[in-house]
């Protein structure tokens, strides 16, 4: 602080009525080794014109005609400007000391003891300079933080973007290749007269079909086709086949009604699924799985139970849970969020998602001009 002075002349607003004690006070300021720009203001308006400049510090009088140091603090604290404000009176009650400091006072002095004055001042404007800089850390952190989520929906986007092109790319081109080939092979196989071309034909039609089928499979994971049927659609066919292929009893509870929902939210709910029942299937060891879709003040649920091992509190909390950060930057492409817990008895993940969004979050896939469903319906 000292060499923050030494640098440059301190800023001083003087609120005060006489001249004699606003030369007393600099003479005080000047004894303790400061250098100082004041100005003497000493009416309300005179004070509010003063304001609308930088100072480093502002000193007041408690008592001035027609105005006083308490007024002239609120109109400060109105203002929301973080300039230290130092109350000199030549007599102030402890009650009056103490409702000055707790409306954002910085210190009170007595005229009878300037001696204070320099090492008050010296401890406001640090005070001061301290707050405004954990502001600014708070203010850059909440920007870095805001370019981070960004930055991940970005990312998701362009995660399901690619996977769209991916999709398309092997149903139009590996697809259509594949199935001319099955064509092919099945001319062969009518017109051979040869058992053993016809046996090669029929195990080439058999890989081939089978090559048909794992790219089917591997499109609907990257793009799931069957969310243009509808998010409740979607929800089943995968409980369905999640059973079916774990032996994990899975049931499936949702509204009967046609819900309208905005674009993104099927997909971030199908995904989310997708999620906790690979986990399920990986690691929980359970025997039943329940999905619960609902609705209720506007948010969308939706809840994935398991009555397996559980995570452990450091699996929930360790650096590397890229999965269920991933959860977390997914359910927040459409302004949601994500509730995880565990214990012996389970895992329970919930995704929230406002049906009437307003955050101005982006959907990772709002449809194109010419995609008729837009998977907008449950």
């Amino acid at each position: 602080m000292a060499s923050r002075v030494a640098d440059q002349p301190l800023r001083l607003l003087h609120l005060e009525d006489s001249e004699l004690d606003h030369e007393l006070t600099l003479a005080h300021l000047r004894r303790g080794g400061l250098t100082v720009d004041a100005r003497r203001v000493d009416s309300e308006a005179d004070f509010l014109k003063a304001l609308d400049e930088r100072w480093d510090v502002i000193v007041s009088d408690y008592n001035l005609p027609g105005f006083s140091g308490l007024v002239a603090l609120d109109l400060l604290m109105a203002r929301g400007t973080d300039v230290p404000f130092i109350l000199v009176s030549g007599e102030i009650g402890e009650d009056t000391a103490v409702e000055a400091m707790r409306n954002g006072a910085s210190d009170y002095l007595l005229k009878n003891n300037l001696s204070r004055l320099v090492p008050a001042l010296l401890h406001a404007v640090e005070a001061s300079e301290t707050r405004r800089a954990h502001l600014r850390a708070d203010r850059q952190l909440g920007e870095s933080q805001q370019r981070l989520h960004e930055l991940a929906q970005h990312l998701q986007t362009s995660i399901e973007m690619e996977r769209a092109a991916i999709a398309r790319e092997i149903h139009d081109d590996v697809g259509g290749s594949l199935t001319a080939l099955k064509f092919d092979l099945a001319w062969i196989a009518r017109h051979s007269d040869s058992a053993e071309v016809t046996t090669r034909v029929q195990s080439a039609l058999e890989t081939v079909t089978g090559a048909i089928e794992s790219s089917q499979r591997i499109m609907h994971n990257l793009r799931p086709a069957i969310l243009e049927q509808g998010l409740l659609a979607a929800l089943q066919w995968m409980a369905a086949r999640f059973e079916r292929r774990t032996g994990i009893a899975c049931s499936l509870r949702a509204p009967t009604q046609t819900l309208p929902l905005g674009p993104g939210v099927p997909l971030v709910a199908y995904r989310t699924a997708q999620e906790a029942l690979t986990n399920v299937s990986k690691h929980a060891q359970a025997t039943q799985v329940s999905i619960d879709l609902s609705m209720a003040g506007g948010v969308l649920s939706l809840e994935i139970s398991d009555n397996g091992c559980g995570l452990a509190a450091d699996d929930l909390a360790k650096a590397r849970s890229f999965g269920i950060r991933g959860l977390h930057e997914r359910a927040r492409t459409v302004g949601g969020w994500v509730d995880l817990s565990s214990s012996a008895t389970g895992t329970t993940l919930i995704l929230s998602m406002p049906l009437d969004r307003t955050d101005g979050s982006v959907a990772p896939d709002a449809p194109d001009a010419d995609d008729p469903t837009g998977w907008g319906d449950l």
